[in-house]
């Protein structure tokens, strides 16, 4: 197991012993969790830092009861009912996803409702463009889950909540996505004109812009969270190019 992924697990798990009541102290749920998933010595730079711990915190206060009474009786880091393997990526990705439901958005802007919502339609709008980019889709799906943790910079706390579970690309197309929005319609400096297109995902951050512009109809018909956290990691690893070329 990889070092990164070593400290997510064990960031995942050190949290979910603190919100379960079974540690009250950070230091004693880090190396209860590194106990669990490390083999051999435990290095001290595999393990998280206390706010890596604090943030899946926040996720799960904010999570929805199905997904709370899951972390609180899923003690072993084994498969939950839904498919799902505990601290995985796919796992903070629902994690992240769920509260959205519950956060309203201004109807003005936002005609068609809640943020999950929102989000699914972007995610939709999205696969039927580039269909085989997962770092492109998961920047639609996930761009905006920052709006369940601080609605005044819901960017900066989206790419928090993420950390090392997205890829560097899906992370700068999710950084600028609101820049994106400007940018179309060109209300932005020449200075940030010229960085983002500069990018060689400029022509995907446009895409991306175009699709949270098109993704605020009222009764657009969109995939379950489930289903379109299946499509993406379907992608990964997936399809070869023997594959893209019969298509």
């Amino acid at each position: 197991m990889s070092s990164e992924r070593l400290r997510r697990r064990v960031a995942f798990e050190a949290a979910r012993l603190i919100y379960a009541r079974e540690e009250t102290q950070y230091a004693r749920a880090k190396m209860k969790a590194a106990r669990r998933f490390a083999v051999g010595a435990i290095k001290p730079d595999d393990l998280p830092h206390n706010r890596e711990v604090r943030r899946h915190l926040r996720i799960f206060d904010r999570a929805g009861p199905d997904v709370q009474r899951e972390l609180l009786t899923n003690s072993d880091g084994a498969t939950g009912g839904r498919g799902f393997m505990v601290a995985d990526r796919f796992r903070t990705y629902e994690l992240l996803l769920a509260p959205l439901e519950h956060v309203s958005q201004s109807p003005d802007e936002h005609p068609e409702g809640d943020v999950l919502y929102h989000s699914l339609q972007v995610f939709e709008l999205s696969r039927e463009r580039l269909p085989y980019d997962e770092d492109f889709l998961l920047s639609a799906l996930l761009h905006d889950v920052g709006k369940a943790i601080d609605r005044r910079d819901h960017v900066a706390a989206g790419l928090e909540a993420l950390g090392g579970s997205i890829s560097p690309r899906t992370a700068w197309l999710i950084e600028h996505h609101v820049e994106a929005l400007s940018f179309r319609d060109s209300s932005v400096g020449a200075r940030l004109r010229r960085r983002l297109e500069a990018s060689e995902s400029f022509d995907e951050l446009m895409l991306l812009a175009e699709c949270d512009r098109q993704g605020r109809a009222v009764g657009m018909s969109v995939p379950e969270v489930c289903d379109a956290l299946s499509y993406i990691r379907d992608l990964d690893g997936a399809y070869d190019e023997s594959t893209l070329s019969a298509r």
